[in-house]
């Protein structure tokens, strides 16, 4: 990659695709906190048994699970706007099924929307892999950053969307899904100023990278997968049950979306400087503060079931993702080639969301079946957390005191 200052028409182009992905996030993100907000609340009330609340949630990150190397796949070969408009498909296609499922009480078509969400959220996890496509090394963590950042408008917008369209109509949140559609919609014709273009077909001499086996072995990617991995799980783990949580212990669903609003725009503020921490402290460090603050966040929400306590305990929550991984994607952007790009990023995306998948189905058997009340599943929810985060620390120390490695290029 040419360094910043040598290559303006380069950087500009950098600088264009960085601003419309962070419009996309802040636009199309938004029907994420959005539907994260109401998925629990809505299986609640269409599931027979409530062990099964979450299973909607379970349902997204399974396609996005699932979609994430087609989609990679897809980019690679045709291009990142046809798979990022193929998301907004996913998107639409999956309101509109949940719609006409909470028309019907259907909890089983309902999952079927769900899914199909999944694949507008697959398709949003490469936005920060797209922002890293035309970025130079210096420029990398903060393009990374900054479309990460857009989830600041989603963060409001979203929360927001869900107290003015829950109740908008007889049917309870059939309003929201409505106006995800309309949020597909407008959306996707910002990639229509994405500057980048089809990938060239590779040349028969041209270097194959290596296969996804060689990819995943080599240590600095292994440890930046396990450390995205036990991140977002972690994260997906305790937001999934926070408006169970926060209802059940007494409050309103408004006051949940507000916690849920703190989270989100905890999740994105560090944004604006996470890169530039990444830049100035080095990846490793970043990461281990976020494995530290997620850690802080369990310890929050373990010692009491106060607003206070949910509001801390999920914004440590949202802040030590963001750390943890942001730093994972820079440390797994530097570290293959741009022949490695398609199959590694579907490959760690695939990883990644395998370990949401499980989280977010633990997270309902844990809040609603574990004991008798709600305390009793919340302060299981919160305990499950420690085991993986020592898992991810002892990875993230192991890499540091092996010899140092010379990133891809």
């Amino acid at each position: 990659m040419t360094d910043l200052n040598s290559d303006p028409v380069s950087h500009k182009r950098a600088v264009r695709n960085v601003t419309v992905l962070v419009l996309a996030q802040a636009i199309l993100g938004a029907q994420m906190p959005l539907i994260f907000t109401i998925g629990g609340l809505a299986g609640q009330s269409l599931a027979s048994n409530v062990c099964f609340a979450t299973l909607p949630i379970s349902m997204i990150v399974l396609g996005s699970m699932l979609s994430a190397t087609p989609v990679s796949a897809i980019m690679q070969n045709y291009g990142r706007r046809v798979g990022f408009w193929l998301g907004t498909l996913g998107g639409a296609l999956g309101a509109a099924v949940c719609a006409y499922a909470l028309h019907a009480s259907s909890f089983p078509l309902f999952l079927l929307g769900s899914f199909f969400t999944g694949v507008y959220m697959s398709a949003q996890g490469f936005y920060r892999f797209a922002a890293a496509d035309s970025a130079s090394d210096a420029f990398r963590p903060k393009a990374i950053s900054y479309v990460m950042a857009g989830g600041l408008v989603a963060a409001v917008l979203g929360p927001q969307l869900f107290k003015v369209t829950s109740d908008a109509m007889v049917v309870p949140f059939l309003g929201t899904y409505l106006a995800v559609i309309v949020i597909n919609v407008i959306g996707s014709a910002l990639f229509l100023f994405v500057d980048m273009p089809k990938p060239e077909a590779p040349a028969p001499d041209a270097p194959k990278g290596r296969t996804r086996w060689e990819l995943i072995t080599t240590p600095r990617i292994a440890v930046a997968v396990i450390c995205a991995m036990v991140s977002y799980a972690l994260m997906n783990l305790v937001m999934t049950s926070t408006p169970l949580a926060v209802v059940g212990c007494g409050f309103t669903k408004g006051t949940a979306a507000d916690v849920v609003t703190g989270h989100v725009l905890a999740m994105f503020i560090p944004s604006f400087f996470t890169g530039h921490l990444i830049a100035r402290f080095s990846v490793e460090k970043i990461m281990g503060l976020g494995i530290a603050i997620l850690g802080s966040a369990g310890i929050v929400a373990l010692s009491g079931v106060t607003l206070p306590n949910f509001f801390i305990a999920l914004i440590l929550l949202g802040i030590g993702w963001n750390f943890g991984f942001i730093g994972a994607t820079s440390m797994l952007a530097g570290a293959h080639t741009v022949h490695e790009r398609g199959r590694m990023q579907g490959l760690n995306d695939l990883l990644v969301f395998g370990g949401v998948t499980i989280a977010s189905l633990a997270s309902g058997g844990l809040m609603n079946c574990s004991g008798g009340s709600a305390v009793q599943g919340w302060s299981a929810v919160n305990y499950a957390m420690a085991p993986f985060l020592l898992l991810a620390a002892a990875a993230l120390i192991w890499l540091v005191m092996r010899p140092e490695e010379k990133p891809a290029s």
